[in-house]
């Protein structure tokens, strides 16, 4: 069960409307990379994974979905003044006229998110290694998103993503070397 404060992980603030930003930013909302899939990836896989592993699995699973508010968030303030116009100049046009401001789960190129961005394999080494390497394309994708924006404050926030997926790849490569451990004095598998 879990408890929800009404506030994000980490303040979002953004300076100026910039709705291709907000295209960009999708990406992190319904790409392959993104949130929504490493929260699903994480609290699907703890179902296949040893015991001592499960807590990890869901409480980065968890801080994935409030990741996901962000970026949900971000996108909402970088686009709630947008006209029309703006939205189509963003390449945001087939958006606005399907979804109106609201968000859809697709990535960045306008595709919609599916189940096969969710890899598990049962196998709780090549699960892990599956995980970091997902954590380190969106530690890259946070950082290629930085870089493709003036607005300090969003670079704050999508910082504050950046680090956090380093956290993220780190706790996994522990937790592979537990079970390498494991396996090795016939504790599992």
């Amino acid at each position: 069960m879990w408890i929800y404060e009404k506030k994000l992980q980490y303040p979002v603030k953004v300076s100026k409307c910039d709705p291709q930003m907000a295209k960009y930013l999708i990406e992190q909302y319904g790409g392959a990379d993104g949130e929504l899939a490493a929260a699903l990836r994480y609290l699907n896989q703890r179902y296949t994974i040893p015991g001592k592993i499960i807590g990890l699995l869901n409480d980065i699973g968890t801080e994935e979905f409030a990741h996901l508010e962000m970026i949900a968030t971000m996108v909402y303030k970088l686009t709630k003044d947008a006209t029309p116009e703006q939205l189509k100049a963003a390449g945001l046009g087939a958006h606005y006229a399907n979804h109106d401001k609201a968000l859809f789960y697709n990535n960045a190129a306008g595709v919609p998110w599916t189940a096969a961005y969710i890899q598990a394999k049962g196998d709780p080494i090549a699960d892990l290694y599956e995980d970091i390497a997902a954590e380190e394309k969106a530690r890259a994708t946070y950082q290629w998103l930085i870089d493709m924006t003036d607005d300090v404050d969003l670079q704050d926030s999508l910082k504050f993503l950046r680090e956090r997926e380093v956290v993220h790849s780190q706790r996994f490569r522990e937790a592979v070397e537990i079970l390498k451990e494991d396996r090795e004095t016939k504790k599992i598998f």
